[in-house]
């Protein structure tokens, strides 16, 4: 079966035909795309707001479920640490409390990278809706917005969300366990982050996981120290024992001093990058709560004991629930542009 058009058309005339067609649809669709444009611009703007360093900020509590080995909270404004107090007791430390200096706050390094690229976002899209706006405002007979322009653009916007997104997810467990994060060893945080300072034999180690603030408490010992005569008796008749974790029995260069290269940061808690942000595989900064490569002298450490606490923050929740909407929205929006303009499929995925 077949469809004829009658009065039959010369296929010159129908192409033509079809070609002021599509361009009506595509003006068409470029119209109705202003509506879905300024409320991504709204939306993106509410979640940049929750990452916004406003006082009193949001008290984590950073406390073990089940036991008390860690006990304690941290107040967090933007992407900063500004004070918090813990009390630790380790198995392997005397107990004792740690107080964040409010002088020197520790800095996330993800959430640092988040509020670049969510500023980032914000800036495309206002710019997207002012050219938009322009072109309809200057074009007389409804010109609109070039669509290339506009569809290479919305590409930009869908791989920052969605490096947004994967940031605060944070890596996968299994992911993890495959492949064990090393950060920590130059990555932790500063000692002169505490008063007094840290310890020098604790590694006190941020990320985030699943929207989550992650601590990471390692106790480390030199790799060369001698083991003492009794604990080896002990272990050998097994009146002691070794602390199980994923970390045991392997060597780890540490840099004690190293965190304390610190990034620019400006006062409200943005880092200052290039207008053009870098974007690559690795997230700018690196994971944890220190900041930069370690520059002193390594360490040949063992983990002794490890302790993981997570801080649930309803703020990141939130960022993330709204990153997610907003990804699934731009979505379908270039993908009804994409059709329109005969764009392949597979070029509308943001790559992973």
């Amino acid at each position: 079966m077949s469809v004829d058009i009658w009065p039959p058309v010369a296929p010159a005339q129908l192409k033509i035909d079809e070609d002021a067609a599509l361009a009506r649809e595509l003006n068409w669709l470029l119209d109705e795309l202003q509506s879905t444009l300024k409320t991504l611009k709204a939306s993106l703007e509410e979640t940049y707001a929750l990452l916004a360093p406003t006082d009193p900020g949001s008290t984590l509590v950073v406390s073990t479920p089940r036991h008390e080995a860690v006990k304690g909270h941290v107040t967090r404004v933007g992407t900063r640490l500004v004070k918090g107090s813990i009390q630790l007791r380790l198995k392997t430390l005397p107990a004792q409390t740690l107080a964040l200096d409010p002088a020197n706050p520790i800095h996330i390094p993800e959430l640092t990278t988040l509020n670049t690229l969510l500023t980032q976002s914000v800036d495309i899209l206002s710019f997207i809706v002012s050219e938009s706006t322009n072109s309809r405002k200057g074009g007389g007979g409804g010109a609109s917005i070039d669509p290339k322009f506009l569809s290479t653009q919305l590409r930009l916007l869908s791989e920052y969300l969605a490096e947004s997104l994967a940031l605060i997810k944070g890596p996968q467990l299994t992911d993890q366990a495959a492949v064990p994060d090393t950060a920590w060893t130059s990555s932790s945080v500063p000692p002169s982050c505490f008063a007094p300072p840290l310890p020098a034999n604790l590694s006190f180690y941020f990320t985030l996981q699943d929207a989550s603030l992650v601590l990471y408490l390692r106790v480390l010992e030199p790799a060369d120290a001698p083991v003492n005569f009794g604990t080896k008796l002990a272990l050998a008749i097994g009146t002691a024992r070794r602390l199980e974790h994923d970390e045991a029995d392997r060597v780890f260069g540490f840099c004690p001093e190293g965190a304390d290269a610190q990034s620019p940061i400006t006062a409200s808690g943005s880092v200052n990058v290039p207008p053009k942000l870098e974007r690559t595989r690795s997230i700018p900064g690196g994971r944890g709560g220190g900041m930069g490569k370690g520059r002193g002298t390594e360490t040949q450490v063992y983990v002794r004991e490890k302790v993981r606490v997570e801080s649930a923050d309803p703020s990141l929740l939130s960022v993330s629930a709204k990153l997610g909407a907003l990804g699934h929205t731009l979505l379908l929006a270039r993908q009804n542009l994409g059709v329109v303009m005969g764009d392949d499929e597979d070029e509308l995925k943001v790559a992973e």
